[in-house]
């Protein structure tokens, strides 16, 4: 099948998400509210302390084409998973969510289907311990070129760039939307990433993103600057639509000299997993259907606190029904 609203291609993840104490976190060496890779020792013993399990098939974009699909569109995810327990319960998760998934788990893996041990704290925050696996060893011959042909839009994740094999399957995956003729975009995924790959990351806002998303501290982070606003400013400069997320601040989001703000509402999440994930899910719906700028950034609003006011990180409640309810459709 081709003709997709939206294709992502990202690390192919299942999430594996359980509650804990900070005191825990002390007690394992977790640093709290970021991702760290970790070594598939490091990941068993995790797993094994992990209390009340709740896994489902993940990654950061795939969460977001997830939502997509959950929204009525036509959805496709590009990503690489052993055939073991995981990889096989990661490709029919997203099958039954709707999603098609071109690649069907591989047995040439040499590497365990990618997981990430996600503990959430009381206060919702989500500490992330991800061991790469066979989702990282995705390369340009894992690009499906038929998938592309007259879809609309890609949707690219940072973390690719941990990886040389990574990048080349980014770069593939970018050059066959153009062919199509759709449009390309990518989130910073986090400070750290966006740190190791700033050169990178550069390079393809100013000459292949058409869109790029991402919080407050990765857009300072990428520019080097405590100054978010410079950091947006040199992003517009060079790229056609920048978002910045803010936690509880509204969302900024550029458009050339185009500037517009979306209202946040404070509140505690029971999970921020997927927080950032559900925005960009609702952003692109909006983007994809030619809202404008400030009803796109409703959108992602809306889906984030739909995410956050429970476990797990993609939608429970129909984000069509959120958004009528808001007005927003």
């Amino acid at each position: 099948m081709s003709n997709y609203d939206v294709i992502g291609i990202g690390n192919a993840i299942v999430d594996v998400i359980a509650p804990a104490p900070d005191t825990f976190l002390d007690m394992m060496g977790i640093e709290k509210g970021i991702m760290q890779l970790v070594e598939r020792d490091r990941a068993e013993v995790l797993y094994a302390a992990m209390d009340e399990r709740t896994e489902t098939p993940g990654g950061s974009v795939a969460n977001t084409i997830a939502g997509l699909g959950e929204l009525g569109l036509q959805t496709a995810f590009i990503g690489k998973v052993k055939d073991d327990a995981l990889g096989r319960f990661y490709a029919d998760g997203l099958q039954k969510a709707g999603t098609d998934f071109p690649n069907p788990p591989t047995a040439n893996a040499v590497a365990p289907t990618s997981r990430s041990m996600i503990f959430v704290s009381p206060d919702g925050e989500r500490s992330m311990n991800t061991y790469l696996g066979a989702g990282a060893d995705i390369s340009s011959a894992d690009v499906p070129v038929e998938t592309f042909v007259g879809s609309k839009v890609l949707f690219l994740e940072g973390y690719l760039f941990d990886k040389d094999d990574g990048k080349t399957a980014f770069a593939e995956a970018a050059r066959q939307m153009r062919k199509a003729g759709g449009r390309t975009g990518i989130t910073l995924s986090d400070p750290f990433c966006a740190d190791r790959h700033r050169a990178d990351f550069l390079r393809l806002i100013a000459e292949e993103m058409d869109f790029v998303l991402g919080n407050a501290a990765e857009w300072t982070t990428l520019y080097e600057t405590d100054d978010l606003e410079s950091a947006l400013d040199q992003a517009a400069a060079v790229c056609d639509t920048v978002v910045c997320t803010r936690s509880g601040d509204p969302v900024i989001l550029r458009q050339g000299e185009t500037q517009a703000e979306a209202p946040v509402a404070r509140v505690v999440p029971v999970d921020a997993t997927g927080a950032g994930d559900q925005f960009a899910a609702g952003f692109l719906f909006g983007f994809i259907t030619g809202r404008d700028l400030e009803t796109c950034g409703r959108m992602g609003v809306a889906a984030a606190a739909e995410v956050i006011s429970h476990i797990g990180p993609r939608p429970q409640e129909s984000l069509t029904r959120i958004f009528k309810q808001a007005g927003l459709i």
